[in-house]
């Protein structure tokens, strides 16, 4: 009878999700309660920001002109690459989560390489590197899979859960939509502020269920996804001003991105979280009983 092999120790990064995740009950009330929950979900928050922080640290940190030669672009692809196979051998990040964040990262690449091509040039990658299809440096990708990474992230760290989540057809539907849209404004007009309301009727009703400490809190699904559209719109200021890729009206000197991308992205948002949802979906149900 073979003997069962050893169970690896888990490491100090697993043991502090482990800790995270731990839903004991604490003796806290009042102001107490309050001061540590919001302490709690901060700290979930920067959590499951991994990915995107460490990637955002090395855009702040490669020189523009490279290193040793090698240029910036493929810098950031081998640190993008490198983090997430640190993740998934450190137990951060499960295979399954993996598979959706790739898909994440092809879904916006192909969203770069047409707002990119000739024609079209709605923003441009100004530096060389090795690592540039149609364009394109193949890093650009992790930056819409940071966005994945960090929803998948969020919802194990989290336990989130959904409450009247619109039927998964009428979802997906939707954010195929959002995503066919960034495509074909350019040809037959900008339809954002009727998904924008569409997506508003769909999700009036929804709400997440997450737990920062020991107990359940709630907000609406909707104010979810516009704080984080908010967040990366502020993100892409700064990678801007970074001169990580610009915008034509940035090619002179730098200027504010326009507010309006922010509903661009709280668009992309919404796409994102439903890919997560419905990928769990297949899997489990989500939805919390009544």
């Amino acid at each position: 009878m073979s003997t069962p092999a050893p169970r690896r120790a888990p490491s100090p990064l697993t043991a502090f999700d482990a800790l995270l995740t731990d839903g004991r009950s604490r003796r806290v009330e009042g102001w107490r309660r309050g001061a540590l929950e919001f302490l709690w979900f901060g700290i979930k928050e920067a959590r499951a920001c991994l990915f995107a922080g460490l990637f955002f640290t090395a855009v702040l940190l490669v020189p523009r002109a490279g290193v040793f030669g090698v240029p910036r672009y493929d810098l950031l692809l081998v640190a993008a690459l490198a983090i997430q196979a640190w993740m998934l051998a450190s137990g951060l990040e499960t295979r399954d989560e993996l598979k959706a964040i790739c898909l994440f990262h092809v879904l916006g690449f192909a969203l770069e390489a047409f707002k990119t091509s000739n024609g079209i040039r709605s923003w441009s990658y100004p530096d060389f590197a090795y690592t540039k299809i149609m364009g394109v440096p193949l890093f650009s990708g992790f930056m819409y899979a940071a966005v994945g990474s960090y929803i998948t992230q969020a919802w194990r760290l989290l336990d989130l859960h959904v409450r009247h989540h619109p039927p998964h057809w009428m979802a997906a539907l939707v954010a195929a939509l959002i995503y066919l849209n960034f495509f074909t404004h350019h040809a037959l007009g900008d339809g954002r502020w009727y998904l924008a309301a569409v997506a508003l009727g769909l999700y009036a009703r929804t709400t997440i269920t997450f737990r920062p400490l020991d107990r359940e809190r709630r907000m609406p699904l909707l104010l979810g996804f516009v704080l984080i559209g908010f967040f990366i719109w502020l993100a892409e200021n700064v990678s801007t001003f970074w001169g990580l890729w610009r915008y034509p009206n940035q090619l002179g000197a730098w200027s504010a991105v326009h507010v309006s991308k922010w509903s661009s992205w709280s668009l992309l948002v919404i796409m994102t979280f439903t890919i997560v949802a419905n990928l769990k979906h297949v899997k489990a149900r989500i939805h919390v009983p009544e």
